[in-house]
């Protein structure tokens, strides 16, 4: 190991780092690496190409997205009801001339679909969409995958698989042939927190439950999770949750997340990702982009994470007024895995406070950002922003630890990055995911 002296005086001025790169090489350095080091993309609503139309992918749904449609009908003369009436692709015309030709796409969702176009060398300032869509039908999906994913510097992506997706699960019970850029994930949302709505799913499946998990329910969706296990091999189990998430209570969705879900993590040593912090359809006239943010209750990370230490939880709360005290839980709790800036967080002004703030109380143990991409080429431009971000955050932290004192080299910034966006991610799920980059 190498070590080096604090006490430099040629550090105090800022001009140099002590035995390591002059201050001024530090910014450059740390975009170099970050630009060169193929990132594991750990939440995703992506689907590998066996899944067929669950994936999305192409300039009609990249400008349906739900962020973009929230836009619109900000600035467009359209009810939602007549929108919805509208074939897709007629919908992506609307949007793209009410947001990209009668307003400038100033906006973080809108510069995406502008810098996705321009990575394909397509027109970023015509008023219509022949061209990208004759780009994007042209596509082999198969190819078109691993070039995206290569564009975005990402080695592989966890996706988001429902069991209760009646389409997807055709897929998993035919036989679905892993696939090496693409990671399962078992999200339990319609399980923990829709159970009164889809316990008969798993009642006519032949596994003994009941609505208001009585008798040997618990154990019937204890088995229903281990015949998934081997099935999907998963990563992690998931599951999204509101602001109003209360843990312990008395209810069924407490007794199924602490006697069935925890208790299968730990047999199958997976951890559970929790999302917390939806208002779900508080205008559900807009669909998918009627949800809102609400403050959680952090009392409930707590009890998990104090009442079930041998079980490991990755945490990613929507709310911007939650991200410091989930700072100070994971300081208390080392099997507390905070992740991402989510959803309404995405944003660079936000990406940059909560990233320091969370670098200044944990370190590089933490996962920065994942992408939550829904439609592939997503990952281009959310991964690409995240590296700008990134680079200006940890430049100014190294800058920093130069002025103290301490030598900054290449090779320490690279573990940092690794850490950060790789072995962190892998040491908690228990993977190792190769990369094709060489650093």
């Amino acid at each position: 190991m190498e070590t080096r002296s604090v006490v430099n005086s040629g550090s105090g001025d800022g001009t140099s780092s002590p035995d390591g790169l002059p201050v001024a090489q530090i910014q450059s350095t740390v975009a170099d690496v970050l630009r060169s080091t193929e990132f594991i993309d750990i939440h995703t609503h992506l689907f590998a190409p066996a899944f067929g139309n669950l994936g999305l992918w192409g300039i009609d749904e990249l400008l349906t997205y739900h962020y973009l449609e929230a836009e619109f009908f900000r600035s467009a003369d359209m009810s939602p009801e007549r929108y919805w009436e509208l074939s897709k692709k007629e919908r992506a015309e609307a949007i793209w001339r009410a947001l990209f030709v009668e307003n400038s796409p100033i906006s973080e969702a809108t510069r995406g679909i502008i810098a996705v176009l321009r990575a394909f060398d397509l027109p970023t300032e015509s008023s219509g969409l022949e061209e990208a869509r004759s780009f994007f039908y042209a596509q082999n999906i198969d190819a078109h995958i691993t070039r995206v994913l290569q564009m975005a510097g990402v080695s592989t992506v966890a996706m988001t698989n429902d069991p209760l997706h009646s389409e997807e699960q055709r897929i998993w019970m035919n036989g679905y042939e892993a696939h090496p850029q693409f990671h399962a994930v078992l999200r339990l949302d319609r399980i923990v927190r829709d159970w009164p709505a889809h316990w008969q799913t798993l009642a006519e499946q032949g596994y003994a439950v009941e609505g208001d998990a009585s008798g040997r329910t618990l154990v019937g969706i204890r088995r229903f999770l281990s015949d998934w296990y081997q099935r999907m091999r998963p990563v992690y189990m998931a599951v999204s949750l509101p602001d109003s998430f209360q843990f312990p209570e008395e209810t069924v969705q407490s007794r199924i997340l602490s006697q069935a879900v925890l208790p299968s993590c730990r047999e199958f040593n997976l951890p559970l990702s929790l999302m917390i912090g939806v208002r779900y359809q508080v205008n559900p006239r807009i669909r998918l982009a009627g949800d809102a943010v609400g403050k959680a209750n952090l009392r409930s990370v707590e009890s998990l994470c104090r009442h079930f230490p041998e079980n490991r939880f990755l945490v990613s709360l929507l709310s911007r007024e939650n991200q410091h005290e989930l700072c100070v839980y994971a300081r208390k709790f080392n099997n507390l895995m905070p992740f991402g800036c989510w959803w309404f967080l995405n944003n660079p002004s936000i990406v940059k406070e909560i990233t320091r703030e969370r670098i200044e109380m944990l370190g590089t143990s933490f996962i920065p950002q994942h992408s939550d991409a829904r439609v592939l080429e997503q990952v281009i431009y959310k991964w690409r922003n995240t590296r700008a971000t990134l680079a200006c955050v940890l430049a100014e932290s190294y800058r920093l630890l130069a002025r103290d004192g301490r030598a900054i080299t290449r090779q320490l910034i690279q573990r940092d990055v690794d850490r950060l966006f790789r072995s962190n991610f892998e040491k908690w799920t228990g993977t190792h995911v190769a990369s094709s980059v060489a650093h």
